[in-house]
């Protein structure tokens, strides 16, 4: 099958996938996947070593899609990395507890609320 990936043709089969990624041990997953074999590889891997291109040159979704169209099964973002992510500074203030806040009602009158 021919796809373009970082504006470059590249004729590509399912059986040339599995022979590249015979033997590459799969990185940690944190964004989508491709599911190879028996193993889950992380999208901008696969495209790196299909393509032997470097990772900055080409889009997540470029690889997906060759992938999806060769046949092989492609995740989106794992449920962890869906979860609500905290900012440092809610991370920290969660650490040391929630401190007193200090409300103003317009008036120059203000509270302390615990």
């Amino acid at each position: 099958m021919r796809c373009v990936i970082a504006r470059f043709p590249f004729d590509l089969t399912k059986s040339g996938v599995l022979e590249s990624m015979k033997g590459v041990k799969p990185e940690p997953v944190t964004g989508e996947s491709v599911i190879i074999g028996r193993r889950r590889y992380p999208v901008r891997q696969v495209g790196q070593i299909i393509t032997r291109q470097d990772r900055r040159d080409f889009s997540a979704a470029e690889v997906l899609r060759a992938m999806s169209r060769l046949g092989f099964t492609c995740r989106a973002l794992p449920e962890a990395a869906r979860a609500h992510i905290e900012s440092p500074l809610q991370r920290a203030s969660a650490m040391l507890g929630t401190p007193s806040v200090r409300l103003s009602d317009g008036t120059g009158a203000s509270r302390t609320e615990q």
